[in-house]
């Protein structure tokens, strides 16, 4: 995707590729919410107000939440997995588009793009979630004991998800740029099946083993299991996340090492 000048050794390639990375990065977080009055503000603000909707909502129809005692704490487990995978691989499907003047220079390549708004968009949404969970927590009657090494498992999980199924969004955004609309559409009903709502046990047979192929239900699962010591989540399955995650991504780096010149031509 950009190959290295003749002659130089391989930790000066690598120095200005993450070189390249971090100018990027700093470009990436001055363009995503500097320009938006309160800035990074509205990061935690709007999955906050999320939250809290449907915490009323619910608490209105339902005396208490399908696990534990606490509404925000049952949907904030559901809703910002569902919320980070949605903004990562959105922001890595347009990376090429986000970042197509830069790549007249020799030092920018295509993978430095995506791994920029990578790692502003993952640190982010780590950050947003681990404050709300931590104030929910602190501030309600949860009951509820956090076990930090399945929370971190399900959230480096859930990175590579999201990185594998990004990148290869913004290949076929490149060869087919219907792809765009097609993924938005696939992307609604989403919302309603990835267990924001409810738990996967509650759903009935044969709809149990069909939800079982929509990864973020694993995902949701291992947060779930990572807050209520007495929810098991035996469905969830690491290994299913990691094989989908890391083939997704195989596949992209294979297609924009083959066809990126033909992609950025039709930029």
């Amino acid at each position: 995707m950009r190959g290295p000048p003749a002659g130089l050794p391989p930790h000066s390639t690598r120095t200005s590729t993450w070189r390249a990375v971090c100018a990027l990065l700093l470009r990436e977080m001055a363009t995503t919410h500097g320009r938006v009055p309160g800035g990074y503000l509205w990061a935690v603000i709007e999955p906050l107000l999320g939250i809290a909707l449907l915490s009323v909502i619910f608490a209105i129809t339902f005396q208490a939440p399908a696990l534990g005692t606490s509404f925000p704490l049952f949907y904030a487990s559901g809703l910002l997995p569902f919320l980070a995978f949605s903004d990562i691989t959105n922001r890595l499907a347009q990376a090429l588009n986000f970042s197509r003047p830069l790549f007249a220079y020799p030092a920018v390549g295509v993978m430095d793009a995506l791994l920029a708004r990578f790692l502003l968009a993952a640190g982010t949404q780590v950050a947003v979630a681990s404050l709300l969970i931590a104030g929910i927590l602190f501030l309600g009657e949860t009951r509820a004991t956090p076990d930090i090494a399945t929370l971190a498992q399900a959230a480096g999980l859930l990175m590579v998800l999201a990185l594998g199924i990004g990148a290869m969004n913004c290949l076929l955004i490149g060869l087919l740029p219907l792809w765009q609309r097609l993924w938005a559409i696939l992307m609604r009903p989403m919302f309603l099946v990835s267990g924001v709502f409810f738990t996967v046990e509650s759903v009935p047979l044969p709809w149990r083993d069909l939800l079982w192929w929509n990864p973020l239900i694993h995902v949701v699962g291992l947060v779930r299991r990572g807050l209520y010591p007495g929810y098991d989540a035996s469905y969830a399955s690491p290994v299913y996340l990691l094989a989908l995650g890391l083939g997704f991504a195989l596949l992209a780096g294979l297609g924009l090492a083959r066809w990126h010149r033909d992609i950025l031509s039709d930029l």
